[in-house]
């Protein structure tokens, strides 16, 4: 009997070890799934109810450049006032923008403390449209300016808050000029004197201040009578006056080089900067009006080149030398400006030119070469000028000076007790002609031949 009962069992455990098996075979190849349904109790063989599909939201953000719906998420974008605005990349055409269902919030829930106070941050960038926080006006700032100077603890602040109001006079004054019809090189001049006068603890609403500060600069008489004239006309914006300092200029004589040294610094400088130096010294025209030359205003044919005035000059026309004609054209054109030299800035030309000048000069042992500028170019035009023709309204007209005063400063330089001269003979008709384009001045006829002289 016991036999028997051992053997019952163990038939017993061989068919729960079967169904277990049966059981794992309902598997999907092995992997973890739903088990086979015959292998399943009947009470899970039930037919169960389908679930419900939860749609996703509609993406209604759509692209403002080109319209579709394809895009990416670009990250947030985080606003002065504490919340954050989803940002969005097209990819279809690359635009990335901000949602434009974003509210900006117009209560400040959490104010920051310290110098970070609402008033103080103005914010106008994208995603933000509160008029509250924008950018306040010049006529606003100085409305404060007159509160902020009361209170005496923030000294500090106070200053901010004076230089931020000074500069936007400032900006309002350049407007107020500009209206007027002045010249871009006088409004830039005359801004250039408010803002260092600002940077310099000068007051710009309190003509006293004003007046200490030009008078601690070291400073020419000439640059401080300009400071003058600019605060001058900044009070008649304003509707006023003032006592204003005198400060007399005194007028100089300009540097006059030879024409050897000329021709020395055009030779040594480079292709551009020798073509713009020859230039000034066959016309004598100032180095804005040869940086607004176009290449119409060039006749190759005729070999005169048109000038455009400026400071109120009038215009001109220049015949040019073989030379010159020849290295203008020799210049490379830009496609994308008609200007001959202005398609740089002029700041980073003249940049070039000291850095050129000052090459020469070592290598000359010079220093004279050093005193040379663009401008000097002019005041040896109009001496050499005056030196041949002895005409005061021809070198007035050459200039383009409407007032014959600024001309006459040239008369002093010409030295009528020099008589140091070159002599040239010509014998042909050629040579003579030679001779007169090159400056000489013909003086008598010897044995057939016709001398010419040129001072040194």
């Amino acid at each position: 009997m016991a036999g028997a009962e051992g053997e019952k069992a163990d038939f017993h455990i061989n068919a729960q070890k079967s169904r277990t098996r049966s059981s794992q075979s309902g598997l999907n190849n092995g992997k973890l799934g739903s088990p086979n349904p015959a292998a399943q109790p009947l009470n899970q063989l039930q037919p169960q109810a389908p679930k419900e599909k939860t749609e996703k939201p509609k993406n209604l953000v759509k692209c403002p450049q080109c319209g579709s719906k394809r895009l990416y998420k670009d990250g947030l974008r985080y606003l002065s006032d504490g919340s954050s605005v989803q940002r969005w990349l097209c990819r279809n055409c690359g635009y990335r923008f901000t949602d434009p269902q974003h509210k900006a919030k117009t209560v400040w829930k959490n104010p920051p403390s310290g110098l970070n106070l609402p008033f103080g941050l103005f914010n106008s960038c994208q995603g933000n449209d509160d008029p509250n926080l924008r950018v306040p006006s010049a006529f606003e700032a100085v409305q404060t300016l007159a509160e902020v100077k009361k209170d005496a603890k923030n000294g500090q602040a106070g200053a901010t808050m004076q230089t931020t109001a000074a500069k936007g006079k400032i900006i309002e004054y350049s407007f107020w000029l500009l209206k007027r019809g002045y010249a871009e090189s006088t409004i830039k001049g005359r801004t250039k004197i408010l803002k260092i006068l600002t940077k310099r603890e000068a007051d710009l609403f309190d003509p006293e201040s004003v007046k200490e500060a030009i008078a601690k600069q070291k400073w020419s008489e000439g640059r401080k009578a300009n400071a003058v004239d600019a605060y001058t006309s900044f009070l008649q914006m304003h509707g006023m006056t003032w006592d204003p300092p005198k400060y007399k200029r005194i007028r100089k004589l300009p540097f006059i080089p030879t024409e050897t040294e000329i021709d020395q610094l055009i030779a040594g400088c480079g292709k551009r900067t020798s073509t713009l130096l020859q230039l000034l010294k066959e016309t004598g025209i100032r180095i804005g009006e040869a940086w607004k030359l176009e290449w119409t205003d060039i006749d190759s044919e005729n070999g005169t080149v048109r000038v455009t005035p400026e400071k109120g000059s009038n215009p001109r026309i220049f015949k040019t030398s073989t030379k010159l004609m020849n290295m203008l054209n020799s210049l490379p054109k830009n496609p994308k400006s008609t200007k001959v030299f202005g398609w740089r800035w002029l700041k980073s030309q003249e940049r070039l030119f000291v850095k050129e000048r000052r090459k020469i000069a070592e290598k000359l042992q010079n220093q004279r070469i050093l005193k040379i500028t663009f401008h000097t170019f002019r005041h040896w035009k109009a001496t050499m000028e005056y030196h041949k023709t002895k005409d005061i309204l021809h070198v007035m007209q050459i200039l383009g000076h409407k007032n014959i005063n600024n001309t006459l400063m040239y008369t002093q330089l010409v030295n009528f007790k020099e008589n140091e001269y070159v002599s040239k003979v010509a014998k042909t008709v050629k040579e003579a002609c030679q001779l007169i384009e090159a400056g000489f001045e013909y003086v008598c006829d010897v044995n057939g031949a016709k001398i010419f002289r040129k001072r040194k």
